[in-house]
């Protein structure tokens, strides 16, 4: 049952294939094969969760080793992808039963007509302190405020996402003009380096990538989008496609009753979440021993991403208001 991050990444080729929805999977959104093979044997359902390869997806890994999802009748298969809206078209196909990504990218395919659902919150930022993604910069940069970020290129993981539009929202707040930031898509494990050759101005990376860019002197930390836009953020929550949701209602209960006891359980020992991390991601014991957690929480926070949904209208991500509640499964 154990599928380890450093393990997938290996298999980028395959990761590559589903993410594009050219996998064997349904194209109705139905039970993958994955899904299927082996049920009969084990008892259990088993599904494919695509995952991001950040620390906060650890926690999917410690529900699994806890047999939280065992318990509840689901033998849990990760599979890794770059970005929330890189694993819609394979949880649109099928290939992907579910996955753990950003609700942003949700909300905009929803908006361009794509059938997803949200089945649970995931994790949240932090409303206040030190939070869990960041906006990094040169200590030299002259850049003080996210206004600076004027003609100034930015790294993101994926443009269109919360990332820009956080920091857009901010530098709109520090009375900075948010058509002038420029955003460049990279990897989040290649943005550090980009950032000290000078190809980009500043970096928005998450944990680890946040802890160890500020353990260099020659970096500094130029503050948290997301906290300054949009306190408390959802950074990710577990999706579905519509019609699996349909067509397998039980899995889709079992999976969201196995989430809320994982993300539970996960949020009351930081120090198990952590520990699976080497493992995991390949991350050195010390690093992940003092590694920030972001909040993990079934819930979803509903004002905060109708919120959300206003600032993509503002900045013309989507065209009309997402209705949230009209895209989560009860």
């Amino acid at each position: 049952m154990k599928k380890h991050l450093a393990k997938l990444l290996a298999g980028g080729a395959i990761a590559a294939m589903a993410l594009t929805g050219c996998g064997s999977g349904s194209p109705s959104g139905s039970s993958a094969p994955a899904a299927e093979s082996g049920a009969a044997d084990s008892g259990l359902t088993k599904i494919a969760v695509g995952v991001l390869p950040i620390a906060p997806s650890g926690a999917m890994q410690y529900g699994i080793d806890e047999g939280i999802f065992e318990k509840h009748g689901l033998d849990v298969e990760l599979q890794t992808g770059q970005g929330g809206a890189a694993m819609l078209p394979a949880v649109s196909t099928g290939t992907m039963n579910f996955a753990v990504g950003n609700p942003l990218s949700v909300m905009t395919a929803v908006d361009k007509g794509l059938e997803m659902k949200i089945v649970t919150g995931y994790s949240n930022s932090k409303a206040e302190g030190e939070d869990i993604n960041a906006v990094i910069v040169k200590a030299d940069s002259g850049i003080k405020s996210f206004a600076d970020l004027e003609g100034k290129t930015t790294a993101v993981n994926t443009l269109k996402t919360q990332g820009d539009l956080t920091i857009m929202e901010s530098a709109a707040i520090d009375g900075g003009d948010p058509s002038k930031l420029k955003f460049s898509e990279m990897p989040f494990p290649d943005m550090e380096a980009q950032l000290e050759r000078g190809n980009v101005d500043a970096i928005w990376v998450p944990e680890p990538f946040q802890s160890k860019a500020l353990a260099n002197k020659d970096y500094k930390l130029l503050g948290y989008s997301n906290q300054k836009a949009l306190p408390g953020l959802p950074t990710m929550v577990t999706f579905t496609s519509g019609s699996y949701a349909d067509q397998n209602a039980k899995v889709v209960a079992d999976f969201k009753t196995a989430m809320t006891e994982t993300l539970k359980a996960a949020e009351a020992d930081p120090a198990g979440v952590r520990a699976v991390l080497p493992d995991f991601m390949g991350m050195p014991e010390e690093v992940a021993k003092n590694l920030k957690m972001e909040t993990f929480d079934a819930e979803l926070p509903v004002d905060v991403l109708s919120d959300m949904g206003e600032l993509m209208v503002k900045y013309k991500y989507v065209d009309n208001q997402p209705d949230v509640p009209a895209m989560t499964v009860e």
